[in-house]
Order: structure tokens, then sequence, then C-alpha cells
């Protein structure tokens, strides 16, 4: 039985209803948040093959990190969303491997893939600023592809507001009840999801002539840094889910948006002043470089 949820734009005059199951294949059921994921990745992966040979990029290359990339960003984005929640996850191990129950934090995901690519080309012997710097671009366009995935779970949105486009449903006002009591249920809530997937796609565009123009090593990835830390700090702000620091009032999320800025922005007016410049990729490495393979031809 598909149990739909109806969504309401009050303010535009819309109604859509959702449900966080795409389809079912006899018992198992496929989640709309695991599809948009995947097409995310399959759209991410195309177009960095595509841009691949135009900006002197191993092609091959590209599927290795992809090998790469899934793991640690699933196994990040879990590991981090666990860490904040230990108080829940230290008394029930087992809901740690529950990923079907939601439970996912980006920022986790983002930081193991960086460690990831880094100990990859450590063992490869290849530049990793090449490697960021190239990757780092479809970043943004897979969050703002997945997260789409919370408007269909209804999760991940903000506090109440007067605005045209704020919505509501009954899974909103019933967790707002619960989780917010100070809020008015009734009201419509911003869809902080929206905003961050246009962040996302607006910082996606940026980065591709940052990093068709840049000849600072690691110039892009720290715009992502920059730019995106932006983006989250002010959205985290309106969320009403966000993860917080032990007891605090601190938000996790918006910490270290902070830190990422400030932290970029040091980096890039540093390597700007000291004329830090790209070296590329050694040129015997395109010539070892074959899709699925390193040998020499």
């Amino acid at each position: 039985m598909i149990n739909y949820v109806e969504v309401k734009f009050p303010g535009l005059g819309w109604t859509l209803n959702v449900n966080p199951v795409a389809f079912t294949i006899g018992s198992i059921e496929v989640y709309w948040y695991g599809l948009l994921i995947a097409a995310a990745l399959v759209l991410s992966v195309v177009l960095a093959v595509k841009h691949a040979k135009s900006l002197k990029f191993p092609e091959g290359l590209v599927y290795d990190t992809i090998l790469m990339i899934i793991p640690c960003a699933i196994i990040g984005a879990r590991a981090y969303f666990v860490a904040c929640n230990w108080d829940y996850y230290g008394k029930n191990l087992k809901a740690i491997f529950d990923l079907r129950s939601g439970g996912l934090a980006i920022y986790g995901g983002v930081i193991l893939v960086f460690i990831g690519g880094i100990v990859m080309c450590h063992i490869r012997k290849i530049p990793f600023r090449e490697l960021a710097d190239y990757c780092v671009v479809y970043l943004p366009l897979g969050q703002a592809i997945g997260r789409w995935g919370n408007f269909f779970n209804q999760e991940c949105f903000g506090t109440t507001t007067t605005l045209p486009w704020g919505m509501t449903s009954s899974t909103i006002q019933s967790y707002l009840e619960t989780e917010c009591p100070t809020l008015v249920s009734t009201m419509p809530v911003h869809p902080t999801f929206i905003y961050e997937s246009l962040a996302d796609l607006a910082i996606f565009f940026i980065l591709l002539y940052i990093r068709k123009h840049s000849k600072i090593p690691f110039e892009t990835s720290c715009a992502y840094f920059a730019l995106y830390g932006t983006a989250r700090f002010f959205i985290e702000g309106m969320r009403t889910d966000s993860l917080y620091l032990g007891h605090t009032s601190i938000r996790i999320s918006q910490l270290l948006s902070l830190i990422f800025v400030i932290a970029a922005l040091i980096y890039i007016a540093y390597a700007r002043t000291k004329r830090f410049e790209k070296k590329g990729f050694p040129k015997k490495l395109f010539a070892e470089e074959t899709i699925g393979a390193g040998k020499k031809k």
C-alpha cells in the first residue's frame, strides 16, 4: 500500500502528493532518495568524463576516483551522523547500520572523500591537488540533486515562515508539534532543501569557471568550501533538525562551515600572495592511464 503525503504550498496555491518510495520490487522498496543519489552520481561521472579530454585530465582516473568516492561518502556521512547522535546510537548499536531509517550528514561524507582521495593519490603516486580541483566541481552538482530526496522524505526543512513559497504537510506538522513546541505547527515552513539545492547548483557553475581559469593549486577546492560553507552557514540557521555540539546551542554544521570558509579564504589569499602555480599531471601519467587500468601502452 502506497502512503502519499499531501504537501501544500499555500502561498502559491500548489498541492502535491509525494511518497518517499518511488516503487517496489516484490517486497523491496526503492526510495526516491536512493534514486536521486544514483542519478546525481551518473550525471557527475558523465560530465567528468566529457570534460576530461579538454582539460587534460586522465579519463581513466575519473572511474578510479568514483570507486573510491562511493564507499567513503556513505561511510563518512553515516559516521558523522552517528557520532553527533551518540547518546542514542551508543545504546542502540545495531541501529548504526540501519541506513534505511535515514541519518546521513553531508559534511562527514565530504571530509572522508577528501581523506580517501589523499590516500589514493599517495598510493598511486599522483598529485592530489590536480585530482581534488578537477573532481570537487561535481560535488555541489550531486548535492543539488540529492537534496530533493529530503523533499520526498519531508525532512530537513526550516522554521515557520509567511513567505509565499513556504510549505506544509502532515509530516511537517507532526514533527513541529513534537520537536518544536514553540512554533505554530499549522504554519508553512522554509523549504530549506530547495534553498540549498539552488545554492549548490549556482556553486557548480561558479566552480566550472574557476577550474577552467585558475592557475593556483587547490583554489577550486577552496572555492567550494568557501562558497558552500557560506551558503550552508545561513541555511543551517533556519533548520529545525540541526545537530548540536554536545549539550550546547552551537550547531555543528555552522561551526564547520565557519571554519572551512575562514581556512579556504586564508589559503587563497596566501597562495595568490606567494603566486603558487599548478604543475599539472606528469605527461607520463597520460600514457599510462586507460579506462579501468593503469598499464603502459
